[in-house]
């Protein structure tokens, strides 16, 4: 299952909860994925059956929900990597559940901010979705830094920084 490039894995779509004034550091995606969890095991009967495909390739994140069977694509998001602001697979709530805060462009050109959350069926695929994160960042920024679109200052030498020392 486990590719360098891309990750796919199938995966319990939990929701997405709007966030405002969140500062992007360890701990911030609790809130959100408690509330999503929350609305979760209230809907769901004792096993709740993958409804998602998650597929993290190096430059966008693809989610394909799918149909009740768990076969076919019935609607996909994309998410462009670059637009992601924060991943993690450590929630107290459940070891379980990978999530991330994406930065929505609305049609008027303003922006919120969505924290996205899944639940993976245990904790390794949960860390291995992290970690496929990290180097889709990893690849983006060193992509984006080439083509000339971030330039060499302190605040993007901290961000490489922070993306190799990372470990989801």
């Amino acid at each position: 299952m486990w590719q360098p490039a891309t990750e796919r894995l199938q995966v319990t779509y939990l929701g997405k909860v709007s966030t405002t004034g969140m500062q992007f550091l360890s701990g911030c995606t609790e809130k959100p994925v408690i509330e999503l969890w929350k609305k979760h095991t209230l809907a769901r009967e004792d096993v709740f059956p993958a409804n998602a495909l998650l597929e993290i390739r190096p430059f966008q994140v693809w989610l394909h929900h799918l149909d009740h069977k768990g076969e076919a694509t019935v609607h996909m998001e994309t998410f462009q990597v670059a637009r992601i602001a924060y991943c993690t697979a450590d929630h107290n709530v459940s070891p379980n559940i990978f999530a991330w805060v994406y930065r929505e462009i609305n049609d008027d050109l303003s922006y919120q901010m969505d924290c996205h959350a899944v639940e993976c069926e245990s904790k390794l695929e949960a860390k291995k979705l992290a970690h496929a994160m990290m180097e889709a960042f990893r690849k983006t920024f060193h992509s984006m830094k080439s083509d000339g679109r971030i330039h060499r200052n302190s605040s993007s030498e901290e961000v490489s920084q922070e993306l190799e020392s990372d470990d989801g």
